[in-house]
């Protein structure tokens, strides 16, 4: 039996069957989105805003499904009647505007131009603003919404994107019935759900990104949300009352769909969950195990049994029980910007049309010891998602010289990542997560074997990387195959599928002796630099920065 796993990336959307028998994956396709660039719809005049065509999803599922099939029917054995289960991933919080008949608003002609119409995508940071407001609403009179969220209510989040809609375009937001994040649309479409009502919602999403929580009744109250604006009275009613945890069933495979993708009516298809939870289930996640998801951003996950006590840990995006894994309380956490920050290095500083600029630079890079380079930067190109929650935070490089080369700021900028990783990790231990070991998966560490290196020299840590690169999609296959349950070839549940799917590449990355100590050094100046700038209420004084800086690339203690 077969499970098919649907990953809705920043760019495309990845297709993978998933054999259950021998847990391989034996076909898989991408198709992109063919809307603005790369599938990201921009405006000149506000550098914040990334939004999405929803009907690009539709398209591109159907282009990237077919060809998934295609791929697979080459083996004799294999019929589309052998597929049991429908697993979903997208971005998030990536929400839509929708009428009462769960269409996009704009899929209408008055609306189609309309980027406040569209899917909000994950990045897209124009509600910085109404975060703020978000988080000091809280702070003030229900400070218990902020407790498993980090304390921090972001502007990649669901409520900050809402509020921004209804202050900028009333005509779209008027027009909602509802608002949908894109991982709870997917599912409701392909089961033929016909309203919002009807559309099962992800906890995943709730819990991380809109404030949920069961324990306290759902989603926040009414009063709350119409002090933030008299605009959102009503909104809950719009919205939900109950969310439900990946693996279980959303709804089953509609005729409609089914005969677009050409598969049997009837399958199964999971309730959805953001690309990095499912990554992590696709990458072996468990307790004391932290999946890094790395390419254009990072998400860090990690899980722990919901019967220890657990601290909230201040500064991640949450910590949700059955968020990733159901049984489990899901941590999340993340750099808003990663590979993003490298790619904007290579395209705008350094010349075009010279090969693969990537390994040039890296290749040069790792010619250079720790510290050799005296630079220190700051990987906030994009604000900070975690620990500090701020998207008004820019990126900083220091330590120039009239010798400085290209190779040399590269390298700075793979460290302050690999700082910024280290933040996040520090700041979970802090508050009692135990972090053993690191599995990384992703675009980039296959591609970028300096990079991993130098994660592990400055986390201390040995960092295996998954065997399959479309871990998201895998982990989404695995929840459609829970759907569909054991007793039709399916999954009981994660721990089962974790040791059928999960595999290691042979190399592992660990940490150099030297190398760590000289970037300890060097990661109690980024955390000053990093303090001084993100922290409000810090003093502290920078001026021997620059100096040992200056002691470390000359070999001096």
């Amino acid at each position: 039996m077969y499970s098919i796993g649907l990953d809705f990336g920043t760019n495309s959307v990845r297709s993978v069957l998933l054999d259950l028998e021998k847990g391989i994956e034996t076909a898989e396709a991408v198709c992109g989105y063919p809307s603005g660039l790369d599938g990201i719809i921009l405006d000149d005049k506000n550098p914040h805003l990334a939004r999405q065509n929803p009907y690009d999803y539709h398209i591109s599922l159907e282009r990237a499904v077919h060809a998934a099939l295609k791929k697979a029917t080459k083996d004799k054995k294999f019929t589309p009647e052998k597929v049991i289960g429908i697993g979903i991933d997208t971005t998030g919080s990536t929400p839509m505007p929708v009428d009462k008949k769960l269409i996009p608003l704009s899929f209408y002609p008055q609306f189609r131009n309309n980027k406040n119409a569209m899917a909000y995508l994950w990045k897209d940071h124009a509600s910085a603003d109404e975060a703020e407001e978000i988080t000091e609403l809280a702070r003030k009179i229900r400070p218990e919404y902020l407790a498993n969220i980090g304390g921090t209510y972001s502007s990649e989040w669901f409520f900050s994107k809402l509020l921004h809609m209804a202050r900028t375009d009333k005509k779209v937001f008027n027009a909602s019935a509802s608002f949908i994040e894109h991982c709870d649309y997917m599912p409701a479409i392909l089961s033929g759900k016909k309203s919002p009502a009807e559309a099962v919602r992800s906890v995943c999403a709730a819990g991380h990104k809109a404030m949920y929580s069961a324990e306290r009744g759902g989603l926040p109250d009414e009063k709350f949300l119409c002090t933030l604006d008299s605009s959102f009275k009503g909104i809950r009613n719009k919205l939900y009352d109950k969310a439900y945890p990946a693996g279980h069933t959303a709804g089953f495979l509609c005729g409609e769909w089914a005969k677009k993708l050409g598969l049997p009516e009837g399958i199964p298809v999971s309730v959805g969950a953001f690309d990095a939870h499912m990554g992590a289930v696709g990458a072996g996640i468990q307790p004391g195990v932290l999946v890094k998801i790395i390419g254009t951003s990072t998400c860090d996950m990690t899980v722990s049994p919901k019967g220890k006590k657990l601290r909230n840990v201040p500064g991640i995006c949450g910590s949700v029980p059955d968020s990733i894994i159901p049984g489990f309380i899901g941590m999340e956490a993340g750099q808003s910007a990663v590979g993003d920050i490298f790619y904007w290095f290579i395209r705008k500083f350094l010349p075009a049309g010279a090969g693969n600029l990537h390994q040039k630079y890296a290749l040069l890079a790792s010619k250079m010891k720790p510290g050799q380079s005296g630079l220190l930067a700051l990987d906030w190109q994009n604000g900070n998602r975690n620990v500090l929650v701020d998207p008004k935070l820019t990126g900083l490089i220091l330590g120039f010289t009239l010798n400085t080369k290209p190779e040399e700021v590269y390298r700075a900028l793979i460290e302050a990542t690999g700082f910024g990783a280290r933040v996040i990790i520090e700041r979970m231990e802090e508050y009692g997560v135990e972090i053993r070991e690191i599995v990384a998966t992703g675009g980039i560490p296959d591609k970028n074997p300096l990079l991993m290196q130098i994660y592990s020299d400055i986390t201390g840590r040995a960092i295996k990387i998954a065997a399959s690169g479309q871990t998201c999609a895998v982990g989404a296959a695995v929840f459609g195959a829970m759907a569909a349950g054991k007793e039709k070839g399916g999954f009981k549940d994660a721990a089962e599928a974790r040791k059928k799917i999960c595999r290691f590449k042979k190399v592992v990355y660990k940490p150099d002796k030297k190398s760590k100590k000289t970037y300890d050094r060097i990661y109690r100046l980024y955390k000053d630099v990093h303090d001084v700038f993100g922290v409000s209420n810090i003093n502290k004084n920078l001026y021997d920065v620059m100096k040992e800086l200056l002691r470390i690339k000359s070999g001096k203690s």
